[in-house]
């Protein structure tokens, strides 16, 4: 009797749980695209797809109203759309242009507004506005072909023969980056295409005409009574978003270059530490936050940085510790820009590898170029004028120079030089900086040269 009554009551249970699970409304969760493509966007979409898994979404909804924008975090957009497991749609409240168009292509189904507007994709300077040059069209009318056919053929029945087509046929995308691509009855060889909404109906690039979410929701997914959630910027992802331009990170990678570049200069830590140190965790922080940056790819910058400084400090000349800490410090930019795990590189596109490359020697171009002119201007006429000490002092030192006459003199280290310490010249203790390695307490010195309130020693026999 007992096991009859436990059966039973599973059994209301389950028909509970099967009563609201057929009454539980669908979810569609939406993203706004509503500014142009960047890395605010990226970020956005990262976010809101993470959060729609998270809430057991339905489908994503992308709500574009876009001009276009960075191609970079486009693709990267469009990737991770083909890759998600929930259906995405978009709707295209007015303008999907250039990069935008891009983003719509990958998504499972187009809806646009009867005002809309989809394509214009060739490549422009973001400087001018000019067209880019044809490597860089090519390359695009690749993708956007790739981008179309990702979504399979279809069967067409016509005068009782059946064909099957492209479901969205990659021609017609790839004439929205090349005008030299003929649609007819669309554009010809003079134009690029840009399609209407009741263009793209008739070219399979639109799924449907709707005037607002509603009806898309209503009359094309079949959602009578629907929940919906909309993904809502924090300030926090907008200032992620600005650190991951790769203008800004390249300029990052600069300070990081000149900062240590300047520090080992100068013995202690100082200034140029401060700022090295504060793009480290600028470039490094939103990366890891996103989830490109592992912890093993901030360990090798911090083991390269390290092998850098045994290699000038310890180890005269430069050898394997220095190359080898030059090789990882790279590797560590690169790899946390490209959002690998455990070197598996096999969801990383040839694109997004380009991008990361280009952005670090991007900054350590700009890095030498600001070691070079800061070189240059330091102590000089200008805004650089108070940094250092000019040549003309109208004849007076801001140093003691009685410590020149002990240039070429021998005497004992009184400390551990690692680099600075203290030497003993005869019954005189001095402040001192080795210029070969570490020395240690009690080995013979000989003074090279003075600067700066400092003796300048090698070991004897270096």
């Amino acid at each position: 009797m007992k096991n009859i009554k436990l059966i039973l009551f599973f059994v209301y249970i389950l028909s509970i749980q099967a009563v609201y699970a057929q009454n539980a409304k669908p979810l569609i969760y939406r993203i706004n695209i509503n500014e142009n493509i960047g890395s605010n966007t990226w970020v956005y979409l990262q976010n809101g797809m993470h959060d729609a898994l998270n809430k057991k979404a339905d489908c994503l909804l992308l709500h574009m109203n876009t001009y276009g924008g960075a191609v970079a975090e486009a693709d990267s957009m469009r990737t991770a759309i083909l890759n998600f497991p929930l259906p995405v749609y978009v709707f295209i409240d007015n303008n999907a242009a250039s990069a935008g168009a891009l983003i719509s292509i990958a998504c499972d189904s187009i809806f646009m507004r009867s005002s809309g507007s989809i394509g214009a994709a060739t490549v422009v300077s973001g400087a001018d506005g000019a067209k880019a040059p044809d490597k860089y069209q090519s390359y695009m009318r690749g993708m956007m072909r790739a981008t179309a056919e990702s979504h399979g053929k279809i069967s067409i029945s016509q005068n009782g023969d059946t064909t099957m087509e492209w479901r969205r046929d990659p021609k017609v995308a790839e004439a929205m980056v090349d005008e030299r691509v003929v649609i007819p009855g669309f554009v010809d060889s003079t134009q690029i295409l840009t399609l209407t909404a009741t263009e793209a109906i008739e070219l399979r690039y639109c799924d449907g005409i709707v005037e607002n979410i509603n009806q898309l929701a209503v009359q094309h997914l079949g959602f009578i009574d629907y929940d919906m959630q909309t993904y809502n910027p924090t300030f926090y992802d907008k200032i992620k978003g600005f650190l991951m331009s790769g203008v800004l990170q390249a300029l990052l990678i600069m300070l990081i270059i000149g900062g240590i570049y300047f520090e080992l200069q100068t013995p202690g830590i100082g200034f140029p530490s401060a700022i090295a140190i504060t793009a480290a965790i600028l470039y490094f922080t939103p990366l890891y936050m996103t989830g490109y940056a592992q912890n093993w790819e901030v360990l090798l910058f911090v083991l390269g940085l390290i092998l850098i400084v045994f290699e000038i400090f310890v180890i005269p000349g430069f050898g394997v510790a220095g190359i080898s800490g030059i090789v990882l410090v790279f590797s560590a930019l690169i790899l946390s820009l490209i959002g690998n795990v455990h070197f598996d590189f096999s969801a990383i596109s040839f694109r997004q590898l380009f991008r990361a490359v280009m952005i670090v020697f991007a900054g350590i171009g700009m890095g030498l170029t600001l070691i070079v002119y800061m070189s240059s201007r330091i102590g000089k006429p200008g805004i650089f004028s108070k940094v250092a000490l000019v040549s003309d002092q109208e004849g007076y030192f801001s140093v003691p120079m009685e410590p020149l006459s002990l240039v070429g003199q021998t005497g004992i280290a009184a400390t551990v030089l690692r680099p600075s310490g203290k030497v003993r010249i005869g019954n005189d203790y001095y402040d001192a900086v080795s210029l070969k390695g570490f020395i240690d307490k009690g080995d013979e010195v000989i003074v090279r040269r003075y600067e700066n309130f400092q003796l300048y020693v090698v070991k004897v026999g270096n």
